[in-house]
């Protein structure tokens, strides 16, 4: 029998299992990101006044995965712009739709909240681009990307 999964905001006492999974998908992006860019990323996600939305996918009472996302301004449209950040399914949980529920909660939120439209992006050999592929093709746009 399988496990329910259920998707919803962020709350402070997720924080443990939260960074847990975050550690994971840095180590899965080979990055490393600043301990204070960390706290910084949890405190926006908990503040209602953020644009930074932080939801969890919940499975027998743990975390099982996470998407972060950005609303944004945009000046092609008049709605918000939903921009899908981070998305991470903890391994042990891999392959059980909870990406796709994630993708889709988003989808389902950006409707009913009136957003314009939503966007990601990922590595070209990201094996998740099979999941991406069942929401929209990608575009062909290229990422040009300048640290300051």
């Amino acid at each position: 029998m399988s496990e329910t999964v259920v998707i919803e905001d962020i709350q402070p006492a997720d924080e443990a299992e939260w960074r847990r999974l975050w550690a994971g998908y840095n180590a899965f992006y080979e990055a490393s990101v600043a301990p204070q860019v960390t706290d910084r990323t949890w405190q926006r996600m908990l503040d209602p006044a953020s644009p930074l939305l932080g939801r969890v996918a919940r499975r027998g009472g743990g975390l099982a995965g996470f998407s972060i996302s950005v609303l944004h301004e945009g000046t092609w449209v008049v709605a918000p712009v939903c921009y899908l950040e981070d998305l991470f399914v903890d391994p042990a949980c891999r392959g059980l739709g909870i990406g796709r529920s994630l993708i889709a909660d988003l989808v389902s939120l950006g409707k009913a909240r009136g957003w314009s439209r939503l966007y990601w992006h990922t590595r070209r050999d990201n094996p998740a681009r099979a999941l991406y592929d069942r929401f929209v093709e990608a575009d062909d746009f290229v990422r040009y990307r300048m640290e300051l």
